[in-house]
């Protein structure tokens, strides 16, 4: 019995040191960095994700000085992220910092335009190391990681997409990485995907969330806006 006991708040003490990382609360000065690609770079638009949720965080904590800062670049991969990190995320003294990476790694693989100039994706070892250097870098740095899932190359939400297969590869990387580093996880990619079920009965390639399968349209952006604000435990405004 008292093997069981011990047991019994070893893994009271792990399960809520797990839920006190995800659910640990904004703080003053806080200093927010999105790592991204196009979606991202376009996330700092006025309709963007990325300042939606700023606006959300400094309307629903005014006093925290909280500052959002968005570091997407068009075309990235994870080793394009990791070879600036150091200048665009680490040299701005994040606390927390939303790794959201993963659609060209797999997207390169068999872009026409991509291929036809001789580039590749990423192999998944090359994704998965290049998440842990980074995380690790991070935390090294006193910032916490929210690590992202891929979002969709298409939006079918039957899995016939071309590359449904190798994002769901990817996305399970990216899930493991997020296990072994301690790190809170935004399944992105699990819950548009729920989102799709829901909202695309016809089984578009897209115009539900995204313009051309990929990139954000407005609902897109308030959708991944949403799940951020979720993810900082920012509350939702009612409609």
């Amino acid at each position: 019995m008292k093997t069981l006991a011990i047991i019994s708040h070893l893994f009271l003490v792990v399960f809520f040191n797990t839920a006190a990382l995800a659910q640990e609360p904004l703080k003053k000065n806080d200093r927010i960095v999105f790592l991204g690609d196009s979606i991202t770079a376009a996330g700092v638009r006025k309709s963007g994700y990325v300042t939606l949720s700023s606006a959300a965080i400094a309307k629903a904590h005014p006093d925290l000085n909280i500052e959002v800062i968005g570091a997407g670049i068009g075309g990235h991969k994870v080793p394009d992220c990791q070879k600036r990190l150091d200048r665009d995320v680490l040299q701005k003294k994040p606390t927390i910092v939303f790794i959201y990476i993963g659609i060209n790694d797999v997207w390169h693989w068999t872009h026409p335009k991509v291929v036809a100039r001789g580039k590749k994706g990423t192999t998944p070892e090359e994704f998965e190391n290049g998440l842990k250097d980074m995380v690790a870098k991070i935390n090294k740095a006193d910032a916490r990681v929210i690590l992202c899932t891929p979002t969709v190359i298409g939006e079918k939400s039957d899995g016939s997409n071309p590359d449904d297969k190798r994002l769901d590869q990817y996305s399970n990387i990216s899930r493991k990485v997020a296990k072994e580093t301690g790190s809170q996880l935004l399944d992105l990619r699990k819950e548009i995907i729920t989102q799709l079920k829901k909202e695309n009965p016809k089984n578009a390639t897209k115009g539900i969330f995204t313009s051309d399968g990929v990139h954000l349209n407005e609902k897109g952006n308030r959708l991944l806006s949403s799940l951020v604000l979720r993810a900082l435990n920012i509350p939702l405004r009612k409609k």
